[in-house]
C-alpha cells in the first residue's frame, strides 16, 4: 500500500515537473517577440512620417512632351491604283486560204519580225490557178485584136454606105465585151496572184510569239475560228488602271476649288511598282482616260504607255501605279505617330496651347504621305501637335514642350540616363 501512495505522488511531481517547463519556456518566446514588434511598429511610423513630409513638400514638374510647329508647305499630291498590263499589239495567226501546213518556220516563244514567214500551205493548186488565169487572159487579150480591127474597117464602110448600122454596132459590141472579158481576166490572174502568196503565212506585226495550235500537217481552213499563233508586242507595254469615279470627282473638286494645281507638276508622268515591291526604274505615260463608266464597279480606265526594253513586263502582270493629282501649295503634314483615334475611330489631335496647356482637336484627314498625314481641317500653322509623351498627358494638363527630334526612337527623356550606382540600392 505504502509503494503505491509513493509511486502515484511520483508521477503526479513529474507531470506538474513538464507542464511548468512548458509553461516557462511560452513566457520565455512571448518576452522574446516584444524587440521584434516594436521595430516592425517604429519602422511604418517611419514610413508614415516620411509620407506625410512628401506631401507636404514641392509639387512635382509637369510632364515633358515633344512638339512639332504646324506650318504649311508644298506637297506633291500622287494617287497609288492597281493596274494590270497588257499588250501593246496583239495579233492573231489565222490562213486566209485553205490547204495543207507544209512548214512551221518559227520557234515556239521567240521574238519575230513583221513580214517574217511563219507557215507555209501548200501553193501547188494556187500556183496552177493563177496558170489558167494568165492563160485565159492571153487569150481574151488575142481575140481583141481582131474584133478592133474589124471594128475600124466598118467604120470606114459606114462612112460610105456599105454596111448597114447594124453590123457596125454589133461589131462595136463584139469589141466592147472582149475589152470587158480581159478586165475579167486581169482581176482574175491578181486573185490567184494573192491567193498564192497566202500560203505563205507572214507575221503582220513584230513581237513575241507564242505557242503553235497546228503541226505540219495539219488541214486549215481560211479565216477559222481558232488562231494558228498569237503575236504580243510588248515593248512598248500598256498598264490599264481602274480608277472610281468617286474618287475622279473629288479631284474635280479640289481642282475646282484651288485646293490643286497642276503647276510645276507633268500630270502625264506615271511611276510603277512591281508585284514584288521594286519600284520600276522607267516613267510611264499616262495616254488617255476612258470616257465610259464601267457599270459593275463604278470606274474608268485610265491607261499608260510604259517602255519595256527588257521585257520584264508581261501581260496580265498585278502592278500598282502611282499617278500624280497635281500640287498643294498650303499642305498641312503631321507626323503620324502625333495623330491618334478616338473610340469612335474619328482621327484627333493633342496640341498645346500658348498657356502651355493641353487641347484636343478633331481632323479631317485626306491621305498618308510616306510617314505623315496631310490633314484637311482641324489645324491651323503655328499650332504646336505633340508627337512624343500622349500617353502621359490629358486635356486640360499644363505641360512642358521640348522640340520633337524625328530621328530619335525614345521619349523626350532619352537624352537623360541613370547611373549604375543609383539603381544599386
Amino acid at each position: 500500500m505504502q509503494c503505491n501512495v509513493n509511486s502515484h505522488y511520483s508521477r503526479l511531481t513529474a507531470i506538474e515537473v513538464t507542464s511548468g517547463r512548458k509553461y516557462m519556456q511560452a513566457k520565455a518566446d512571448t518576452y522574446s517577440s516584444y524587440p521584434v514588434v516594436l521595430l516592425l511598429g517604429i519602422f511604418f511610423l517611419l514610413l508614415t512620417v516620411n509620407g506625410c513630409k512628401q506631401k507636404g513638400g514641392p509639387p512635382q514638374s509637369d510632364p515633358e512632351v515633344a512638339a512639332i510647329t504646324v506650318h504649311s508647305e508644298r506637297a506633291v499630291l500622287t494617287t497609288e491604283l492597281p493596274g494590270r498590263t497588257s499588250a501593246f499589239l496583239v495579233a492573231e495567226i489565222r490562213p486566209q486560204v485553205n490547204g495543207l501546213i507544209q512548214k512551221r518556220l518559227f520557234a515556239e516563244g521567240s521574238d519575230v519580225n513583221a513580214g517574217q514567214v511563219l507557215y507555209q500551205i501548200d501553193p501547188a493548186p494556187f500556183q496552177a490557178a493563177l496558170d489558167n488565169a494568165i492563160a485565159s487572159l492571153a487569150r481574151a487579150e488575142a481575140g481583141l485584136l481582131s474584133i478592133r480591127s474589124r471594128v475600124e474597117r466598118y467604120r470606114d464602110l459606114l462612112a460610105d454606105k456599105a454596111i448597114s448600122q447594124q453590123d457596125y454596132d454589133d461589131a462595136s459590141a463584139a469589141m466592147k465585151q472582149a475589152e470587158a472579158e480581159i478586165q475579167f481576166w486581169k482581176a482574175s490572174v491578181e486573185m490567184a496572184r494573192i491567193n498564192l502568196g497566202y500560203t505563205s503565212v507572214t507575221a503582220p506585226i513584230s513581237g513575241r510569239i507564242g505557242k503553235s495550235s497546228v503541226t505540219e500537217g495539219a488541214l486549215v481552213t481560211a479565216y477559222q475560228p481558232m488562231a494558228l499563233a498569237a503575236i504580243q508586242q510588248l515593248d512598248p507595254i500598256y498598264v490599264d488602271v481602274p480608277q472610281s469615279t468617286t474618287e475622279l470627282l473629288h479631284l474635280q473638286r479640289c481642282l475646282d476649288d484651288g485646293r490643286l494645281n497642276h503647276d510645276g507638276t507633268n500630270q502625264n508622268k506615271v511611276k510603277l511598282t512591281l508585284e514584288d515591291g521594286i519600284a520600276y526604274p522607267l516613267e510611264g505615260t499616262l495616254q488617255f482616260r476612258d470616257v465610259t463608266v464601267d457599270p459593275t464597279t463604278g470606274s474608268v480606265i485610265l491607261r499608260v504607255v510604259f517602255p519595256n526594253p527588257q521585257g520584264n513586263l508581261l501581260p496580265g502582270m498585278f502592278v500598282r501605279a502611282v499617278i500624280t493629282e497635281g500640287v498643294n501649295e498650303q499642305a498641312i503634314l503631321v507626323p503620324q505617330q502625333g495623330i491618334s483615334r478616338n473610340p469612335k475611330g474619328d482621327p484627333v489631335a493633342l496640341i498645346v496651347d500658348a498657356e502651355d496647356k493641353v487641347q484636343q482637336r478633331m481632323l479631317t484627314l485626306d491621305r498618308a504621305i510616306d510617314n505623315k498625314w496631310l490633314v484637311s481641317s482641324g489645324l491651323n500653322p503655328g499650332d504646336r501637335v505633340i508627337v512624343e509623351g500622349v500617353q502621359k498627358v490629358r486635356p486640360g494638363a499644363s505641360v512642358k514642350v521640348v522640340p520633337f527630334d524625328a530621328g530619335r526612337k525614345e521619349g523626350p527623356a532619352a537624352g537623360k540616363t541613370v547611373p549604375p550606382s543609383a539603381t544599386t540600392n
